[in-house]
C-alpha cells in the first residue's frame, strides 16, 4: 500500500477543500446558493450549499496540481463538471425533475460513450454463465449511472450522511484495490475521501466547526454519486477488474434499496417517482424517535453492513448469482418492510415494552 500512497495529493485536496469551504461561504449568500427551512427542510437558519462544490474543486485542484490522475481523467473532470453544474442550478434555481434527470442521462453518456466506461459484463449472476452485454452495456450503464447518482442525491436529507456513506464505500473500494493487486489505482478513491473529510467537519460540527455549518447541496450529492459509480464500473470490468460486478451492487445496495422503495411507494400511490418527500430511512428512524446523530450513526452501520456482505462474497468466492439473488430477495424484503414501516414499528414497541 505504502508504494502507491501519496501524500502530498491527499494534503493538498484536504487543505484545498478547507481554505473553499471557508472562502465560498460568503459568496454563497450572495450568490442564493444557500439552504433556507421549510416544511420539509427542518434546520436552523440559512445554510450554505457550496460544500459539494468545494469538494469537487478540490479533487480537481489536487489531481491538476501533484499529477495524480483518474483514468479517463479529462472525461471523468468534464462528467463531473457538468453534473456539480446541473446540482448547482438545482439548488439555486430548484429546477424540474425532468428536466434534471434528461442532464443527468447527459452526464452518463459522457461517461459510457465518450470515456468509454462501460458495463461489458454483469459476471455470472444468474447461474447461467457469464451475461455479456455487448453494445447494450452502453444503455445499461447510462441507467446505472443516472441511477446511482439519484440514489445518493435521495440519500442526503441528513447532516453528515451521503458524505458519511460515500466514505463507507470509498473506503471499501481502496481496500478492494489494495488487496487485489490493484494499488496504483488506490489514489482515486482516497483523494476523494481527503476531500470529504474537512466538508463533514463543517457539516457535523466538530469541535472546532462549530457555528459553520455547510451542506453538501445537490452538486455535491451529485458529484459523489458520479465518483462512486465511475469507479464502480471501472474496477469490475475487463482482466485487471478488483471486484466482481455484483459485489458494487452490495456495496452501493443501501442507497439503491432506499431510493427503489421510495420510488414504488410513490408510484403505488400514483405521484411522480421523483417528487420529494420525508419518507426517506433517515426520516423513518427519526420519527421513530432517534435523533439525527443516532439516525446518522445507525445508517452508516447499516450501509457498512451491505459493504460487509460484498466483502465476505469477495473473499469467500460465494457464486454471483447466491449474491445477487439474495440481494434482490433483500430488495423486496426492504420495500415491504418500508411500505409497512409503522406499523413494523408498532409491533416492535409493543413486543418490547
Amino acid at each position: 500500500m505504502l508504494a502507491y500512497l501519496q501524500f502530498v495529493p491527499l494534503f493538498t485536496a484536504f487543505f484545498v477543500a478547507l481554505i473553499l469551504l471557508v472562502v465560498m461561504t460568503p459568496l454563497a449568500h450572495q450568490f442564493g446558493l444557500v439552504d433556507q427551512p421549510t416544511a420539509r427542510k427542518r434546520h436552523a437558519g440559512i445554510v450554505p450549499l457550496t460544500g459539494g462544490v468545494a469538494i469537487f474543486m478540490a479533487v480537481l485542484v489536487a489531481s491538476v496540481a501533484t499529477d495524480v490522475w483518474m483514468k479517463n481523467d479529462p472525461l471523468f473532470f468534464t462528467a463531473s463538471a457538468f453534473v456539480v453544474l446541473l446540482g448547482m442550478l438545482d439548488d439555486r434555481f430548484d429546477l424540474s425533475a425532468k428536466g434534471r434527470l434528461m442532464c443527468q442521462f447527459g452526464v452518463a453518456a459522457i461517461m459510457a460513450w465518450s470515456a468509454q466506461n462501460y458495463i461489458t459484463s454483469l459476471g455470472n449472476i444468474f447461474g447461467t454463465g457469464e451475461v455479456l452485454l455487448d453494445l447494450g452495456g452502453y444503455f445499461f450503464t447510462i441507467i446505472c449511472v443516472v441511477g446511482v447518482i439519484n440514489a445518493f442525491n435521495m440519500i442526503d436529507g441528513i447532516d453528515g450522511l451521503a458524505g458519511g456513506m460515500s466514505l463507507v464505500i470509498l473506503l471499501t473500494v481502496a481496500g478492494f484495490l489494495i488487496f487485489t493487486g490493484n494499488g496504483a489505482s488506490i489514489m482515486e478513491p482516497l483523494i476523494i475521501v481527503a476531500a470529504i473529510v474537512p466538508f463533514l467537519a463543517f457539516n457535523l460540527s466538530w469541535k472546532g466547526f462549530k457555528g459553520n455549518k455547510i451542506f453538501m447541496g445537490d452538486a455535491g450529492s451529485m458529484f459523489v454519486g458520479l465518483t462512486i459509480v465511475w469507479l464502480l464500473v471501472d474496477h469490475t470490468q475487463g482482466g485487471s477488474a478488483a471486484f466482481r460486478p455484483i459485489t458494487a451492487v452490495w456495496l452501493v445496495g443501501l442507497p439503491l434499496m432506499d431510493m427503489a422503495a421510495i420510488m414504488y411507494r410513490r408510484a403505488r400511490k400514483g405521484q411522480s417517482m421523483l417528487k420529494p418527500d420525508r419518507q426517506h430511512l433517515h426520516n423513518i428512524f427519526m420519527r421513530a424517535g432517534l435523533s439525527s446523530r443516532k439516525s446518522l450513526v445507525a445508517i452508516l452501520c447499516l450501509g457498512a453492513c451491505y459493504c460487509l456482505i460484498g466483502i465476505l462474497g469477495e473473499v469467500y468466492q460465494v457464486p454471483e448469482a447466491v449474491m445477487f439473488y439474495s440481494f434482490i430477495g433483500l430488495l423486496i424484503i426492504y420495500s415491504l418492510v418500508i411500505q409497512h414501516i409503522w406499523s413494523v414499528l408498532r409491533f416492535i414497541k409493543r413486543f418490547s415494552s
